[in-house]
């Protein structure tokens, strides 16, 4: 009895299809498919303009006095990082913030949202 395992006879050859390709083209595939999800991850630095730094100068001073749990949104390395805690301290370069883990600091040029959680 003769199995048949994908292999196509053609004349004299048996042809293995798209199984030969495979294995010869599949590094090449998955490293193109490394950096095409690199370049879908990728995000634009927001534009943010005079409004925008006003409302979240409010927020933070808010957030300051009532104490309140805050969402905070940075943007390095083409990524948007979230963070989440009680804000301790802002100045004219970086905010301080409590989350369970600890006391983090974060800079204010990477700032780009702030929103109070209620």
């Amino acid at each position: 009895m003769k199995i048949n395992r994908g292999l196509k006879v053609q004349g004299d050859l048996k042809d293995r299809g798209n199984i030969k390709w495979t294995a010869m083209m599949l590094p090449e595939h998955v490293m193109e498919l490394r950096k095409w999800q690199e370049d879908q991850d990728k995000v634009k630095k927001p534009v943010l303009d005079e409004f925008d730094y006003d409302t979240m100068q409010e927020e933070i001073e808010r957030a300051l006095i009532s104490r309140m749990e805050t969402r905070l949104t940075s943007w390095k390395k083409d990524k948007l990082c979230y963070h989440q805690g009680i804000i301790k301290e802002a100045n004219n370069h970086y905010l301080r913030y409590e989350d369970p883990v600890g006391i983090h600091q974060l800079p204010l040029e990477e700032l780009v949202g702030v929103m109070i959680l209620t």
